[in-house]
């Protein structure tokens, strides 16, 4: 069988398990919110989710959604009211709501992980203060300091927000030959301008981050689960492909050493044990060309690259979620045979719906879709994977099924 199980077992204070029958509410209405609904419908469990959104993808599986802004208090707290825990699909929701919710019930993770994590100054102070080996990079609050970081750190680089990014949006790169014209354009254009950027108080929606470029050899990540008796459950570390700074294929095994991968697999653990995250996170990580592996970004939740654990594993990232969050054990993480995923995404509609039938032709193909109304260029609409007797068979069935979908057009032609 394909890949790897890492447990490790911390004797804690037992907390109540919530058995099934109970409600679990998730903040967000999106397909993480949808897929966490699954899992937790099949295991018994009621499920209400918050959305800013009626129309989300969590409707169609959820028992109730609560529509409303994510920073309404009074409809947050009154919703919470009817729930035996509360966890989160995205990061992009203030955590102040969520540490008062956390005093009506039970938050998983706390909302202290999300409030380190959804901010990249705050995610790698952490990793640094924690010991954790990451790109060299330079808080920066007004286009003096981003000078004085390019000056620091050399060229290329990358100039990210320093929250609210996702897919590549929030951040520019920096080429070698850039010049100080270039710095400023893209300090304002990420948001920038010396009037706002410099006030005493220091407003934190102004600052960013220069990260050193990292000649990685290729990008990799590891889900986990931590539950609330301390024991974690790895997922086998999976190598990503991006097109347009948004995941593209992902796949297990990753093809690479073994020392390397045992390395994100107990980094990907001692992260989640020191946030203390009882969930599920995601720990995406830059692999150098000499076998270093470096923590790039951690997202407390599932992520879209462990979707494939739906069918290559004994126990998918949603119901690692459910159980994690309810204080059951956790599930096995080992996977079943060699697998890929491909992202779908709205680009695939452009000429029509796409030919299901012919991508489901091919040999090991299951398609998820995530019930989204409107097909927009680069949003995610589902994804294929495919089960294989490799790894590089999987990515070629996969990749062959996507390029048939995605050829509808030609069925008109």
């Amino acid at each position: 069988m394909v890949g790897s199980v890492e447990r490790k077992v911390i004797p804690v204070v037992a907390a109540p398990v919530i058995l099934p029958g109970a409600t679990l509410g998730v903040m967000g209405g999106g397909q993480l919110g949808a897929m966490f609904a699954m899992a937790a419908k099949r295991m018994g469990y009621r499920v209400e989710a918050f959305s800013d959104s009626a129309d989300c993808p969590a409707a169609q599986h959820c028992d109730r959604v609560h529509v409303g802004a994510y920073d309404d208090a009074a409809a947050l707290v009154a919703m919470a009211r009817g729930l035996d825990v509360l966890t989160f699909e995205f990061e992009n929701v203030s955590a102040e709501p969520l540490r008062a919710l956390a005093g009506v019930v039970p938050v998983r993770p706390a909302p202290e992980v999300l409030f380190t994590t959804q901010d990249r100054g705050r995610e790698k102070a952490f990793l640094v203060r924690e010991g954790f080996a990451c790109a060299p990079h330079r808080m920066v609050r007004s286009q003096k300091e981003l000078h004085a970081a390019v000056a620091a750190l050399g060229l290329p680089a990358v100039v990210k927000t320093a929250a609210f990014g996702y897919d590549g949006k929030g951040q520019q790169k920096l080429d070698a030959g850039a010049g100080p014209q270039e710095i400023d354009a893209a300090w304002i254009a990420l948001g920038g301008g010396e009037e706002k950027c410099e006030l005493p108080d220091g407003d934190e929606k102004c600052e960013l981050v220069l990260e050193g470029w990292i000649d990685f050899d290729c990008e990799i990540s590891v889900v986990a689960a931590r539950g609330l008796d301390g024991s974690t459950a790895v997922f086998a570390p999976t190598r990503n492909h991006h097109s347009h700074h948004i995941l593209d294929i992902s796949s297990v095994p990753a093809g690479l050493p073994a020392a390397v991968l045992d390395s994100a697999r107990k980094m990907a653990a001692a992260v989640l044990e020191k946030l203390d995250v009882v969930g599920v996170a995601c720990v995406e990580f830059f692999v150098t060309r000499d076998g270093r592996v470096l923590v790039n970004e951690i997202a407390p939740r599932p992520h879209n690259s462990g979707h494939l654990t739906i069918a290559a594993c004994e126990t998918s990232q949603f119901e690692q979620q459910v159980r994690a969050i309810c204080g059951l054990p956790l599930g096995s993480p080992r996977q079943l045979a060699p697998a890929a995923m491909a992202n779908l995404l709205g680009d695939c509609w452009k000429n029509g719906e796409p030919d299901w039938a012919a991508a489901l032709a091919v040999p090991g193909v299951s398609l998820m879709l995530y019930g989204k109304g409107e097909p927009r260029p680069g949003r995610k609409m589902g994804h294929l994977t495919v089960l294989a007797d490799s790894v590089d068979e999987a990515i070629a069935n996969v990749t062959r099924a996507r390029s048939l979908a995605c050829r509808s057009s030609d069925r008109s032609g």
